[in-house]
């Protein structure tokens, strides 16, 4: 296993042991006891080969389908998430399909590419990307949505499709889709108000940006060093979810933050070898382009998540309400997010054991130059 990643992973789940302790001491044990499923999660995948992924990639990801179609007639959600529908609910339980199908198309568009590889197979893969999406945003959840469109951009780039295509494909989609826009926002009106800076509470018109102040306000009463998880100074909705950036600016000061923002650093480039690594590869099996594909993919599902919430912190992004992988409290994305970090550690091992003999031990964060 890759030790950096490893470290990666480790420093992510003990912020956010500290995030909800501030936030919400009464959650500490759960949140606990699922960090360390998450972990052992991590641990099983990591052994596993990047084919067996591949192999079985369509299945799991008609079997996201299916539960995103659940969502739409038994799912359930809370009073604060407008009357949509997001979660499945076993017993107690409850869980995020949309979190599974975005690791879904993932394995799917990993196994497609690496079987019948990348030329005139782009309608193909639209229509895998548009479904998988459209039936996130239906729910509505235009945060991940937006999040799971890109990702699957960001798979065809991984695979070699060229920019050309992809931007025509971004072209006419937008086009044929714009008819429609009007018609959701007018269904779902609190999406503007987001956009626009205002959410509806009731008949009073709130500012949208109250919490967000107050998650400024938390971080910068952490300080450098923080206050340890004695409690948040002020309490918001989504103190321990989406907004746990503020608990572990609060606890742990901006070194907290630093090192947060290292660890989402070393995801990245620990992910971005395997393709450069792979690329040295001659000729590239199946397998191996498959497993640079995964890696890719698997990265930006865990990073491109943590951008868009770090940057709704930040008040540069409206709300979304997504949460911070590995850090925010909720099982579905924690384990979804740590089974990515798993896979990247299988592909990362399988690449290296195909390397020539020369390059079969370099460096974690160079790549020798040829």
């Amino acid at each position: 296993m890759s030790i950096q990643l490893l470290l990666a992973q480790v420093l992510l789940l003990v912020l956010g042991l500290l995030g909800v302790a501030a936030a919400r001491p009464d959650l500490i044990m759960d949140h606990g006891v699922k960090a360390l499923l998450a972990l052992g999660a991590t641990f099983i995948f990591a052994r596993m080969q990047p084919r067996t992924f591949m192999k079985h990639g369509t299945t799991f990801w008609l079997v996201t389908l299916v539960l995103l179609l659940l969502v739409l007639f038994i799912g359930v959600g809370t009073a604060e998430s407008e009357g949509t529908r997001r979660w499945l609910k076993i017993g107690s339980q409850k869980f995020q399909p949309s979190e599974l199908a975005k690791l879904g198309l993932i394995l799917q568009l990993a196994s497609f590419f690496s079987r019948r590889g990348v030329q005139n197979k782009l309608l193909s893969a639209t229509a895998m990307i548009v479904v998988t999406t459209a039936l996130i945003i239906v729910e509505p959840d235009l945060g991940t949505s937006v999040l799971t469109f890109s990702l699957g951009i960001v798979l065809m780039f991984a695979a070699g499709v060229r920019i050309s295509n992809i931007a025509g494909f971004m072209l006419a989609l937008g086009l044929l889709s714009l008819p429609l826009i009007g018609r959701y926002l007018e269904t779902h009106p609190y999406i503007l108000e987001r956009f626009t800076g205002y959410v509806t509470h009731g008949d009073v018109p709130k500012p949208g940006m109250d919490q967000i102040d107050l998650v400024h306000r938390d971080l910068m009463y952490g300080g450098w060093w923080g206050h340890g998880p004695d409690g948040l100074r002020f309490q918001y909705f989504a103190a321990h979810t989406d907004m746990v950036v503020a608990a572990v600016g609060f606890s742990t000061g901006l070194l907290g933050v630093i090192m947060m923002l290292f660890a989402y650093w070393l995801i990245v480039a620990t992910s971005l070898q395997v393709a450069q690594l792979a690329a040295r590869i001659r000729p590239m099996s199946p397998e191996i382009h498959g497993a640079s594909i995964l890696a890719t993919g698997c990265m930006y599902m865990v990073v491109g998540q943590a951008f868009v919430n770090l940057l709704v912190a930040a008040r540069i992004f409206p709300v979304t309400g997504v949460p911070l992988p590995l850090v925010s409290y909720g099982f579905s994305s924690m384990l979804t997010m740590s089974v990515a970090l798993g896979i990247i550690h299988s592909c990362m091992r399988t690449v290296r054991e195909q390397l020539p003999d020369e390059a079969a031990n370099p460096d974690l964060m160079a790549v020798p130059a040829d």
